[in-house]
């Protein structure tokens, strides 16, 4: 017997369950609520159940809604897989590779290095995301890869691997008076300027720093540096950024007392768009940044030297 619904009834489906409502899911599929609702009511005739509680206001699923959509998602999720394969089955070896990279770039040169060996006519294309928007750059096509501090929820159609985690350490300038307390409570934060990084500055792991009632921002690292060298404020910054003004004696570490050293601990994922197949260069990229896991493991070490690790998922 022919399969009775369609994959567009399934994406409909799932998006008015992502979006929340039926008029949500027509916004960002780009149609009418009318038409909308017509897909669901006709993929519930095509299986004979029921999908949504009528009785509710907003939609909410029934037991047998809850089960077809665990198994609509699994036939997207192959059809974005299959869409990927078949876009890259004949693609060669790409002219250009556009890569999004928001974390230290430190890292990242062993596997470059040898991608210049190996694509020596590739032209790569390396992008800052000013504002934290990795993700979206994927989605719009503009980037084919991005590595970014891990979210907690990708769309669906981002794909992602664990690459490790960095160590965010809070330091100050020299001359800042925070530089000459042992240990450092939340008050003495609070009582000081803080230097944060635009894309972030509302996502740290912690919550009790960011009620401090001055901040400074700034769009990227090499700022923030620089004002904490100046003396402007306390910053949280990537320790492999920072290695050689902490040697220096530039910047000072804070020790703070209030939390475990793992609360610091950010994760970096590696980011692609499952539909959008990559070339010879883009896979052989993708595969060796899946493979080049560095991590960071101890706060308390001062002269930290990024290790290999076996390849984990996501915790």
């Amino acid at each position: 017997m022919g399969m009775r619904y369609s994959l567009e009834q399934l994406v409909v489906l799932s998006q008015v369950v992502a979006c929340g409502s039926f008029s949500a899911a027509a916004r960002r599929l780009g149609k009418t609520q009318s038409a909308i609702s017509t897909a669901v009511a006709n993929l519930e005739i095509d299986l004979g159940v029921a999908l949504f509680d009528r009785k509710s206001k907003l939609p909410t699923l029934t037991s047998a809604g809850q089960q077809i959509l665990r198994e609509a998602e699994e036939v997207l999720e192959r059809c974005m897989a299959l869409d990927g394969r078949a876009c890259s089955l004949n693609k060669g070896v790409e002219a250009q590779l556009t890569l999004a990279i928001e974390v230290p770039y430190g890292p990242l040169m062993p596997p470059l290095g040898e991608f210049a060996e190996r694509f020596p006519f590739v032209e790569l294309n390396i992008r800052h995301p000013l504002h934290g928007d990795v993700s979206q750059l994927i989605l719009a096509d503009e980037v084919q890869l991005g590595v970014a501090l891990a979210q907690r929820g990708y769309p669906r159609e981002v794909g992602f691997s664990r690459m490790g985690n960095l160590v965010l350490t809070h330091v100050v300038g020299r001359q800042h008076p925070l530089a000459k307390l042992k240990k450092v409570r939340f008050a003495d934060l609070h009582v000081h300027r803080r230097l944060a990084f635009w894309a972030h500055s509302d996502s740290l792991p912690t919550s009790e720093y960011l009620r401090v009632p001055r901040c400074w921002q700034a769009e990227n690292y090499l700022a923030l540096i620089e004002m904490a060298r100046s003396g402007f404020g306390w910053a949280s910054l990537p320790r492999q950024m920072i290695t050689r003004e902490l040697e220096a004696g530039e910047l000072i570490e804070l020790q703070v007392d209030a939390y475990p050293h793992t609360d610091w601990l950010l994760g970096v994922d590696l980011i692609w768009r499952k539909s959008t197949g990559l070339g010879d260069a883009g896979a052989w990229l993708k595969g060796r940044l899946c493979a080049e896991n560095v991590w960071e493991t101890e706060l308390d070490q001062r002269h930290l030297v990024p290790r290999q690790a076996s390849r984990a998922g996501r915790p």
